[in-house]
């Protein structure tokens, strides 16, 4: 099972961008977005839907849920 904080780092890196740079975008702090590509925090709903907006995915595919 892919845990969210690896497809959030692979999602931001895809982009070539900084922690920081997306932090922004989203409006959050960048300490809080690290703690989500760590999986120490999840990220709640309404910063899920910010980050599936963000990249044009669905929540499936953020949840690496490609194949439902």
């Amino acid at each position: 099972m892919l845990q969210i904080g690896k497809k959030l780092k692979e999602l931001r890196r895809s982009e070539n961008l900084t922690q920081q740079q997306l932090a922004d975008k989203l409006k959050i702090s960048r300490v809080n977005y690290t703690r989500y590509e760590t999986n120490v925090v999840k990220p709640d709903y309404d910063t899920l839907l910010a980050i599936a907006d963000f990249y044009k995915i669905s929540l499936d595919e953020l949840f690496g849920r490609d194949n439902y």
